[in-house]
């Protein structure tokens, strides 16, 4: 029997409707979406599935929902994968908040801890955008090189930093609003493409440091064991070990550091194959937003997209 590999998508990937498709053809992604319900209060009054299913998109997507939403989609799209035909995980990866997903999916800790971890995150970085006045650009046709220049002329003593190193060519910058301003005319000068983001904040920055602190203060009082399979960090770009603690402290840089998705992909891969490992990558719910990336990191990974059962690739 092959082996899956489980990509978690991250903020970004919410839509309306999703999970719901799931819940109505699984009694296991059910039973997950209502323990979510049960295990969660929103700050607008409203159940996590009545959102995910009707929205409105607005309040889905804000941080401290949306990331609670997420991480409850993608484990209940597991669940279902997992009722159908068991999987035999080989590694996982998730990008930003879908880290968790992958966390949770190899066992270092129970759904509903990690639930409440990732409503507390989306909170705490909901907080530190309203008070940090900050946003992030997209840069099309960069590499890192082009990124740090394009940082370091724009910034004139503001925060502006890598942020998401999504795939070859496709960098986001974040740091403080005037800074991104900036940053999307230094881009133009030096023939890049660059768009500012729909976003709460600068997120992956130092300006999420006090959000940073209030993670660590949760992550403590979290119970956290070994994963199960190689779950790669975004941080390091790599696995990462059978030490709690480290897996904690990496998951609060996180908020801090860039999210370095391409290279964790670059070095996932890599690992399979010279594993020898018979392998199937599969993106959990929602949205296609992994297979895309993948296709500019890697043409010979085919990622099997999840977002509907039985879906057809997109």
């Amino acid at each position: 029997m092959s082996q899956t590999v489980l990509l978690c998508p991250g903020q970004g990937a919410q839509a309306v409707g999703m999970g719901t498709a799931w819940a109505a053809a699984s009694s296991a992604a059910r039973t997950i979406i209502e323990t979510a319900d049960r295990t969660v209060s929103l700050p607008i009054g409203m159940t996590l599935s009545a959102i995910c299913a009707n929205g409105p998109l607005e309040q889905l997507s804000r941080t401290d929902i949306s990331q609670p939403a997420l991480y409850t989609v993608g484990v209940a799209c597991a669940a279902a994968m997992h009722e159908r035909a068991p999987l035999s995980l080989a590694a996982a990866a998730g990008l930003s908040l879908g880290e968790y997903t992958a966390l949770h999916l190899a066992g270092s800790f129970s759904f509903e801890d990690g639930l409440r971890l990732v409503a507390l995150r989306g909170r705490f970085m909901q907080d530190a955008a309203e008070t940090s006045q900050g946003g992030m650009v997209a840069l099309i046709g960069a590499d890192e090189e082009k990124a740090l220049e394009v940082c370091a002329k724009a910034a004139e003593g503001d925060c502006l930093v890598c942020a998401n190193f999504n795939a070859p060519g496709q960098i986001v910058l974040s740091g403080h609003a005037a800074a991104c301003d900036r940053a999307v005319t230094v881009a133009g000068e030096l023939g890049l493409r660059a768009a500012k983001l729909t976003v709460a904040g600068a997120f992956h920055s130092p300006l999420m440091q006090p959000a940073a602190e209030r993670l660590a203060e949760a992550l403590d009082r979290t119970a956290f064991s070994a994963p199960s399979c190689p779950v790669w960090s975004n941080v390091t770009a790599r696995p990462h070990g059978d030490d709690p603690a480290t897996i904690k402290r990496l998951l609060v840089e996180q908020l801090t550091a860039p999210v370095r998705w391409s290279q964790s992909c670059t070095d996932l891969i890599a690992a399979m194959r010279s594993g020898g490992t018979v392998v199937t990558y599969r993106e959990v719910a929602p949205g296609t937003v992994l297979k895309g990336l993948m296709k500019r990191i890697d043409r010979t990974c085919e990622v099997t997209s999840h977002d509907q059962p039985d879906p057809v690739a997109a």
